[in-house]
């Protein structure tokens, strides 16, 4: 699923294709997505022709568009959404889930989605932060001015649970998902099953200068793609993939200490470490 970094690098696209154009026409392609938009096609469309996009935001993995009647074009990419900027007159692809057309010069933005646990909708009304009200609770991200670390901090310690769980909970701090865990628990010196609530405050620190600078890295070098599932607006793909640390590289040795990775079970999905420098802790503790 797109992280904060691969949905960061859609959000810079959009604002280079489309802030400043007005929206002609619009189509959508199947209920599923706008099924978090009751007022279904019909609304969805009338409400945007004619609009301006005067913005591209994101909080976490979660994109907005802001328009020039002060309405909120929400995207959530889900596992496999992908926008593409488009020629006019240009085949679809498969999987297309909805077409906007442009007045100015009829190049279109698509929006694909293979597996359909993408969406998009559309809300009224932002919060101080000029977030979406509908997106309230979803966290700040660790990149963004509304984050306070010391809120964070004092909220990670309240969790009792493992420090992997609580850095995934998009209600705790958003954005970070399986991969990125992992790079930056490597990058801390922490296992995934550490207690939150044993954590002292210097390892805190480190694991957030640790989210920070994996998810900086990774945006910089346009995110993370395994497959074609993700690429940005303009049809490329990440690279990150090529300095991923443990993510993905069992058996493969570490390149702070030359110990094997290796991956274990977590939830319904996989955690890479290495065991040598992310010690497992004894009942969450050391």
């Amino acid at each position: 699923m797109p992280e904060l970094p691969e949905v960061e690098t859609v959000r810079v696209g959009l604002e280079r294709a489309m802030v400043g154009r007005r929206i002609a026409q619009v189509a959508v392609f199947g209920a599923r997505t706008l099924r978090r938009y009751p007022p279904g096609a019909a609304g969805f469309t009338a409400r945007l022709a004619g609009r301006t996009v005067t913005g591209a935001r994101r909080r976490g993995k979660y994109l907005w568009l802001p328009l020039d009647d002060g309405t909120q074009l929400l995207a959530h990419l889900g596992m496999s959404g992908q926008f593409l900027e488009t020629a006019p007159g240009a085949p679809d692809a498969p999987h297309l889930r909805a077409r906007f057309s442009f007045a100015d010069d009829g190049m279109e933005l698509r929006f694909y989605d293979q597996r359909t646990f993408g969406g998009l909708s559309l809300a009224d009304g932002v919060d101080a932060d000029g977030v979406p009200l509908d997106l309230g609770h979803v966290a700040p991200d660790p990149l963004e001015p509304a984050f306070d670390p010391v809120a964070w901090s004092a909220a990670l310690r309240r969790r009792r649970t493992g420090v992997k769980r609580a850095i995934l909970d998009q209600t705790l701090i958003s954005g970070v998902g399986n991969i990125y865990a992992d790079e930056a628990l490597w990058r801390a010196r922490l296992h995934y099953a550490r207690a939150t609530d044993g954590l002292r405050r210097p390892e805190i620190d480190r694991l957030l200068e640790a989210i920070r600078q994996v998810l900086v890295a990774a945006i910089v070098a346009g995110g993370t793609s395994f497959d074609a599932l993700y690429v940005a607006v303009n049809g490329e793909s990440g690279w990150f993939d090529r300095s991923l640390e443990v993510y993905g590289r069992e058996g493969e040795p570490c390149s702070r200490c030359g110990t094997p990775i290796i991956r274990q079970h977590f939830t319904n999905r996989s955690s890479y470490l290495c065991p040598k420098c992310q010690h497992r802790p004894r009942n969450g503790r050391w």
